[in-house]
């Protein structure tokens, strides 16, 4: 009898939610492998959807930024959090209210393409403020958000991802200036972008998408929002987290799967089956072992780290996991942060 060979990550699922930094490229630096998965992706008739709290870019100049780092990619494909943080404001809001934008033009245009009327300066007629990463974003600017948010206007932050990852390294995110005015005022903005669920949610939604499949690098936007959103989740080890911290995160940030990179996208991907103390991948294994995890294969193959991750779920669903993990002699195996 002839085995029929293993469905690919594509096989598995109906469209790709893209994150851009740290996924995709580093600043204007391509990371390998990512435009040509993408492509992949469009051959085999996924829908692509790129999914970013970047607050710096309009769709369209999202699109150009992501050409130069060799990804073909249309404004319409993108959902962002400034576009979900306007909508947001504007289903709060009445028509033409003004509201101070601590972020670049093009936070303040997404806010004008909802019919709110965008400030750069606090008044009295100020009735909300939407604070979004910008290179540009200085003291000043800082200053006017607190001097509106202190006398009651309404706070949205895009997003609060603390780091943006860079050609030169990780930089302060957006999150780093939300802190800088909660220290200031006291008050707790509501956000819009990762890890909230709703972006994955209307991306989901407008692809008319039943099995997505979230991609990103980072644990506390990319991987958490696809957990609130009830869908899969691969973390590419190409940005911010790495193995270790995957496999010991609290449960709401432990991933599905876990990549290297994206180069084996529509490589065969043989699935994980657990049954009762032992989660198999293939020829290799992982058994639960008093809060341990003893492995047959080595931790560099990505099967055993499918096969680690199956069993966490199953056997640590609502905590994180706090024990080693085990070659079959009894010798701890430390993963290296990629």
């Amino acid at each position: 009898m002839i085995r029929r060979p293993d469905p690919s990550l594509l096989d598995l699922h109906d469209a790709l939610l893209l994150d851009l930094d740290g996924t995709l490229m580093h600043g204007g630096n391509p990371i390998p492998h990512a435009a040509a998965a993408v492509e992949r992706a469009r051959t085999a008739g996924r829908t692509v959807v790129f999914a970013t709290n970047n607050a710096s870019r309009t769709p369209r100049q999202a699109a150009d930024h992501l050409a130069q780092v060799g990804v073909d990619a249309r404004p319409e494909e993108f959902v962002t959090s400034p576009q979900v943080a306007s909508r947001l404001l504007a289903d709060r809001l009445e028509p033409g209210q003004k509201v101070l934008v601590v972020g670049g033009e093009s936070l303040a245009a997404e806010i004008s393409e909802v019919g709110l009327e965008p400030a750069a300066t606090d008044s009295e007629d100020v009735v909300a403020v939407v604070q979004g990463w910008s290179p540009d974003l200085n003291w000043s600017l800082l200053a006017e958000g607190a001097y509106a948010i202190r006398h009651g206007a309404l706070w949205m932050a895009t997003n609060i991802d603390a780091t943006l990852p860079t050609e030169r390294g990780m930089a302060p995110g957006n999150g780093a200036m939300v802190a800088a005015l909660r220290h200031a005022t006291g008050a707790v903005p509501e956000v819009a972008g990762k890890p909230e669920p709703g972006m994955f949610a209307v991306a989901a939604r407008d692809a008319n998408s039943r099995r997505p499949l979230i991609i990103g690098d980072r644990l506390d936007t990319d991987i958490e929002g696809a957990v609130r959103a009830g869908m899969d989740s691969l973390l590419v080890l190409t940005g911010v987290d790495g193995i270790d911290t995957a496999l010991r995160a609290d449960p709401v940030r432990r991933p599905t799967f876990i990549l290297a990179d994206l180069s084996e996208l529509g490589a065969p991907f043989p699935l994980p089956v657990v049954q009762g103390d032992t989660a198999r991948c293939g020829a290799v294994s992982a058994r639960w072992d008093d809060g341990d995890v003893v492995l047959t294969g080595a931790l560099e193959d990505p099967r055993v780290l499918r096969a680690v991750l199956a069993l966490l779920h199953a056997r640590s669903p609502r905590a994180p996991w706090t024990g080693r993990l085990l070659d079959r002699d009894g010798t701890e195996q430390r993963p290296t942060d990629r």
